[in-house]
């Protein structure tokens, strides 16, 4: 076999089973629908938010950081991960107590 008999040809269609298509389409969209409902261990979101699981852990414990109890464990959805990012960003004030060093 040669490398050209593995090139595809031009002219040649490609058919698609709509049967098959349906079904890729329909798969796509549940992936997308679960991703929503994903919920993280303190370890998982510790990978995410760059700590320690007993950091997670504690915040957890102390009510500082928001999560959702299934059951008895604590976990985190997508949304208690950004919050968390967010609200912990820390911006120079205006007017600094100290002067910039020249």
């Amino acid at each position: 076999m040669t490398r050209t008999n593995l090139a595809p040809v031009p002219d040649q269609t490609i058919l698609l089973d709509a049967n098959l298509l349906e079904r890729l389409v329909r798969v796509m969209e549940n992936l997308n629908l679960d991703a929503g409902l994903r919920t993280y261990s303190p370890k998982e979101a510790a990978g995410f938010l760059g700590k320690t699981e007993n950091w997670v852990t504690e915040q957890i414990q102390f009510g500082t950081i928001p999560f959702t109890r299934i059951g008895k464990t604590p976990r985190l959805t997508a949304e208690h991960i950004k919050w968390v990012q967010m609200n912990g960003e820390v911006l120079p004030h205006q007017y600094s107590a100290r002067p910039l060093a020249a």
